[in-house]
């Protein structure tokens, strides 16, 4: 038994974990994912009822795809409002800020869904659901706040390893929930409407990470870098520790000069391309997935849409696995370039599923595909002070976000006007964005 200090000081580091966060709103997310999804498909079945039934499929596939363009245009763009704002305030007022104003949005909107569903609402209010989302921060705002706190408490040659494994719990979490949400959409569908108990499931979600957040959650204590280190060592005329990575470019010597020297922002830049470059390729792709499986040849219904996106988050575990294994041996540009192969391979074959196994296959080698993000995120937080995580975790968020909304609009309508003659189309387009020799280049400037 630990003595009672010990306990007071395990239960206060188990506060400052923000995985039960991340979990919780990840399952609500993986939960309402799925319904809207259903919910918009239905909507418009019943909307084109009484077209000719061999246009019906391709009618409903490019109105849920306009739908989906102006959600996700008005889902991305609305945060560009207040995201950098709150972040700033995280990063000099508190670091729950980004967090809970977000989750408070999240809330909002996505009780939204469950009254367009009991009341019959038109589905054009999913737009203001999306709108009130972005305008409290949205994931934009909310991710940041996480990596910026994950962050604060690891320290630089294990960041790394911190930020995926707050990742993998991201996966976890969704495989969860996406396995859940198809028997939750159509269960209990004889005393309530299709979508009900799934959209409350995902608001309960949301109301347990709000309160979590703001009565459990602690700030981590910034973890003190080598640089620091060696200094505190120094002045007690202790010796000092050897420090790997990055930090040993930091650490002091007798022959170095003692002025501090200003992180690359060349170095900045570049890893804000590659993550840009990557993040095109991915959303191009995963964006009309949903829409590539509705219809034929797979015509997926609820629950296998639900084992679909669960085959998307297992790539969380996978991804998890591989920086354990490889941050041992390799750099990390090397793990990079490793997860863009994976993506780019996997897409490819995405591009040529015509059966349900082939799918699954597809998935399979997208195995490393998570790798780069966190890796690159875990590479800039080396290159500036913690002071300033928010507002640089949140800048490379909104350049993301942009990058997505512009993608993901430009690819709906690709996808739209190759749909009869080649539906698959959009992934080779993907494969073509993803290939990882820009990635090569960029690695010889990171180096």
């Amino acid at each position: 038994t630990l003595p009672g200090g010990g306990t007071m000081a395990w239960m206060t580091m188990m506060r400052t974990w923000v995985e039960p966060v991340v979990a919780g709103s990840q399952v609500a997310s993986a939960f309402y994912d799925t319904a809207l999804l259903l919910v918009v498909k239905n909507y418009y079945n019943q909307t084109n009822s009484t077209a000719p039934s061999h246009l019906l499929q391709d009618a409903q596939q490019k109105a849920v795809s306009n739908f989906y363009i102006i959600y996700n245009l008005v889902l991305g763009l609305s945060p560009l409002v207040s995201a950098y704002g709150l972040s700033k305030l995280g990063d000099k007022v508190h670091r729950k800020i980004p967090i809970c104003l977000p989750l408070l949005g999240y809330l909002g909107s996505k009780s939204l869904l469950l009254l367009l569903i009991l009341l019959d609402w038109p589905i054009e209010v999913m737009y203001g659901a999306a709108a009130f989302n972005g305008l409290t921060g949205g994931f934009t705002t909310f991710w940041a706040g996480i990596m910026a706190l994950g962050s604060l408490g690891s320290s630089e040659s294990r960041r790394s390893l911190r930020l995926i494994i707050i990742e993998l719990v991201y996966g976890l979490a969704g495989f969860l929930g996406s396995m859940a949400s198809g028997y939750l959409f159509v269960g209990f569908s004889d005393r309530y409407r299709e979508g009900t108990v799934l959209v409350s499931c995902s608001i309960a979600c949301y109301a347990f990470c709000l309160l979590y957040s703001v009565f459990v959650l602690i700030v981590p204590k910034s973890a003190p870098s080598c640089t620091a280190k060696a200094k505190g060592v120094e002045e007690v005329g202790g010796q000092v520790p050897a420090c790997t990575g990055a930090a040993e470019s930091a650490q002091p010597s007798e022959s170095s000069s003692k002025a501090p020297v200003t992180p690359s922002k060349l170095i900045i830049i570049i890893l804000f391309v590659a993550a840009i470059l990557y993040d095109l390729a991915v959303v191009g792709a995963m964006n009309v997935l949903p829409l590539f499986l509705l219809r034929e040849p797979l015509s997926w219904n609820a629950v296998q849409i639900g084992y679909g996106n669960a085959a998307g988050y297992a790539i969380f575990i996978t991804s998890f696995l591989g920086v354990f294994v490889f941050s041992k041996y390799l750099r990390d540009i090397t793990m990079i370039i490793i997860g863009v192969v994976s993506f780019t391979v996997g897409v490819l074959i995405m591009a040529f599923v015509r059966w349900t196994f082939l799918f699954y296959i597809a998935r399979a080698v997208m195995l490393f595909a998570l790798i780069p993000l966190p890796t690159i995120r875990s590479m800039l937080s080396k290159h500036v002070e913690g002071s300033s995580y928010g507002k640089v975790f949140v800048l490379l968020q909104l350049s993301l976000v942009i990058t997505g909304v512009v993608t993901s609009t430009v690819f709906n309508k690709i996808y739209q006007s190759t749909l009869n003659w080649y539906s698959g189309f959009c992934f080779i387009l993907s494969f073509l964005a993803g290939l990882p020799r820009r990635f090569k280049e960029l690695s010889f400037q990171v180096i």
